[in-house]
């Protein structure tokens, strides 16, 4: 049987036509980059420990009744996800000050936010993903305000999910981006949580030692990327604490 058509290649992940009409496989490659892809890297397992992450999230999502693409995991690096189409936004919740708000606002990382803040940055990678405003979004007709009222309850609830879930294994969860992405039924449209939740899209601090557990481990040479990457699948009972990663990518015919 030939292998299937590719449809998109990104980053981090590659899509491929799906083995139904509506569905997509999305595959996680080991390719890790940083800083609008100025600094890149390929680093062994980080591909399945973020399938088997996303996995563990987007169910834990669909338990609570929060629409999202993913379907079933397929194998240690793919899975079957419905198709939608994207939203040309990164909806990024911040409970903490980091990154780029630090730089922006001249507030010390780590410092606690009144309240969820929710950022909305235009996807485009030839202009570095800039950040926008409703404004801006309901100018160019990226979303309506039905839907960006959509969004917004999304992501808190996201937001609400995720934060319990990593403070319950000793994890802080600085912020977070998600892309949300539209499901055609018929003449019914919804919005869904779609891409990946994962460690290359949050910022997972320990809450005892303020240690980094996600992507800024590679943006600023903290130690191995993997190892952070398997501490968390390891305290979500994602992997077993005597497993490893495998590192050999799988395609599916």
């Amino acid at each position: 049987m030939a292998r299937r058509k590719k449809i998109y290649e990104g980053k981090a992940k590659t899509l491929y036509e799906g083995p139904e009409p509506g569905t997509i496989v999305q595959y996680f490659k080991d390719d890790a980059t940083a800083f609008n892809a100025e600094k890149k890297d390929v680093i062994e397992g980080k591909g399945v420990l973020n399938n088997l992450l996303s996995e563990y999230f987007m169910l834990g999502l669909t338990n609570i009744g929060v629409p999202n693409h993913f379907l079933k995991r397929l194998n240690m690096r793919e899975q079957l996800v419905r198709s939608c189409e994207i939203i040309p936004l990164e909806v990024i919740v911040r409970n903490y000050a980091a990154g780029s708000m630090s730089k922006r606002l001249g507030i010390e990382e780590g410092t606690q936010l009144p309240r969820p803040i929710v950022e909305y940055c235009y996807k485009d990678d030839k202009l570095g993903d800039p950040l926008v405003t409703e404004e801006h979004i309901a100018a160019f007709g990226w979303a309506s305000q039905q839907d960006m009222d959509d969004i917004l309850s999304l992501a808190l609830r996201v937001n609400d999910f995720l934060s319990g879930v990593m403070y319950g294994v000793g994890i802080r969860l600085v912020d977070f981006k998600i892309e949300v992405g539209r499901v055609f039924e018929g003449d019914y449209q919804r919005l869904v949580v779609a891409d990946e939740i994962s460690p290359d899209s949050c910022r997972l601090w320990d809450i005892e030692t303020g240690q980094k557990l996600d992507k800024d481990v590679f943006r600023r040479d903290l130690g191995s990327l993997t190892d952070a990457y398997t501490e968390v699948a390891k305290r979500l009972g994602v992997m077993p604490k005597t497993s490893t990663p495998a590192s050999k990518p799988t395609l599916i015919n």
